[in-house]
């Protein structure tokens, strides 16, 4: 609204300064084709003063009424209305000042299609700079609008990607935990231990839009813990990061459920003893990236973007920064890769 009343002021201003010098002009040109300065001043002021206040009464019409492209004419028409109407008020007026100047009278009967024409002209182009002013503001108002409602939806998407993915690794944690309670119940009271330290980050975290790769880190490595108490001596981690790249940015819990889908695929179909391992590093101001873990290609089919893991880190990547070529899979020999790119902004 602030934006919109600094507008209106400009524009009042500009039409005062263009009244004023028209009447000055004005009066110029009716002492030039033969009134006197005094008569010709008065004229103008006159004359501009009606002319003046049928502009601002347009320019109040058009704030509560915006014509379609097809039915401008009647602005049009309207502005003809009131420019006839400007002008038989200000003869009649011209008249009756100057009733007894013979000259002057003539001059002013002569005058008057060109006054026609130029009152007109000024009324018509009044309503189209007010007409183009508020269809500007309407359209910057629609297009905040759409933004914010924009904002909200995906705020609310992302939410809502976040809040399925703790569920789906809360259950999973709590059935290990089952199973451990009775035949090894000292490392089920850790396992409570590391995910209730793991719950109450995520619960910290979920203010937060974007964190650094070094709180990322540390708080994929609290899910890493309760997963090796999980799968024992069988899962094996390596993470590989420079520590100038710990101040770069990335999207908050994003890791974790690449890392969960690195470890359905590489220990769920083997009974061998499984290293994953996540490597890091900066490449054309794009933070990259990428989990590597082992598989049977006999008893594993693993596909590009597949899985609720997968397909909620490339939702919310492109909720983030509009673009569907950030999540990356890739399978090679016995190896597969998934490989994220983060905009550093």
């Amino acid at each position: 609204m602030a934006a919109v009343e600094i507008t209106q002021k400009r524009i009042a201003r500009t039409y005062t300064i263009v009244w004023l010098t028209w009447i000055i002009v004005q009066s110029f040109i009716l002492s030039y084709i033969g009134l006197g300065m005094k008569q010709a001043i008065i004229d103008s002021v006159v004359s501009n003063i009606f002319t003046a206040g049928l502009g601002i009464i347009l320019y109040n019409i058009l704030q509560y009424y915006q014509p379609e492209n097809d039915n401008f004419v009647y602005l049009r028409l309207w502005a003809l209305f009131l420019a006839v109407a400007d002008i038989t008020i200000v003869n009649e007026v011209l008249k009756y000042i100057y009733y007894d100047d013979e000259q002057y009278l003539k001059v002013l009967h002569q005058s008057l299609p060109i006054r026609l024409c130029f009152v007109f002209l000024m009324l018509a182009i009044i309503t189209l700079l007010t007409w183009v002013q508020y269809y500007y503001i309407n359209v910057q108002e629609t297009m905040e609008r759409n933004a914010n409602t924009e904002t909200m939806v995906r705020e609310a998407e992302l939410s809502k990607l976040r809040q399925q993915l703790q569920p789906h690794f809360l259950f999973n944690s709590l059935n290990s935990i089952s199973a451990l309670a009775g035949s090894k119940p000292e490392e089920a009271r850790k396992m409570i231990q590391q995910l209730s330290d793991f719950l109450r980050g995520t619960l910290k975290k979920d203010d937060q839009q974007l964190v650094t790769l070094k709180e990322e880190l540390q708080h994929l490595n609290l899910y890493l813990e309760i997963e090796k108490v999980r799968f024992g001596h069988r899962l094996n981690t390596e993470i590989h990061c420079d520590e100038s790249l710990n101040g770069l940015i990335l999207p908050s819990l994003l890791l974790q459920p690449i890392v969960e889908n690195a470890i359905k695929f590489g220990l769920y179909d083997t009974t061998d003893d499984v290293l994953i391992e996540i490597y890091t590093r900066l490449e054309r101001n794009e933070l990259v990236v990428e989990v590597k873990n082992p598989f049977d290609p006999t008893t594993a089919s693993p596909k590009k973007g597949t899985g609720f893991g997968l397909t909620s880190v490339q939702r919310r990547l492109y909720l983030l920064y509009a673009r569907n070529n950030l999540v990356k899979t890739q399978s090679q020999e016995k190896h597969f890769t998934t490989t994220i790119h983060i905009p550093q902004l």
